[in-house]
């Protein structure tokens, strides 16, 4: 399976239900998620997503499974990326924009991102 059916669309439902959040799409086609002028991560369709995160959140969220390496910058900490194949993942993904989200917004810093039960 190479996404789910409608993940992008109920991602963008739930993410640009938060405040600041506005949602367009960028030069390859992928759908971004803006809080003013800062992305908080952008999808490809139903099938990826892709973030960048500060280097102690990427390499707590690699160890535990949760993202990959950036397809464009192997061996870089930082930019991530995550298969959307299944409900859990497209929860998970809605749970990594909401950490940058709060980061990037001046929210409080989500410290507890784990794997989901």
């Amino acid at each position: 399976m190479s996404g789910i059916d409608g993940a992008a669309q109920r991602i963008e439902a739930e993410v640009t239900s938060w405040p600041g959040v506005e949602a367009g799409f960028g030069s390859r086609g992928e759908l971004a998620f803006r809080v003013g002028r800062r992305e908080i991560g952008h999808l490809h369709g139903d099938r990826a997503a892709h973030f960048v995160f500060p280097k102690d959140v990427w390499a707590r969220l690699r160890a535990d499974g949760w993202i990959e390496e950036h397809p464009i910058f192997p061996g870089r900490i930082g930019p991530a990326a995550r298969r959307i194949a299944s409900e859990r993942d497209e929860r998970e993904v809605v749970a990594m924009l909401r950490s940058n989200y709060e980061r990037l917004a001046g929210g409080p810093r989500l410290g507890t991102l784990g794997r989901a039960a």
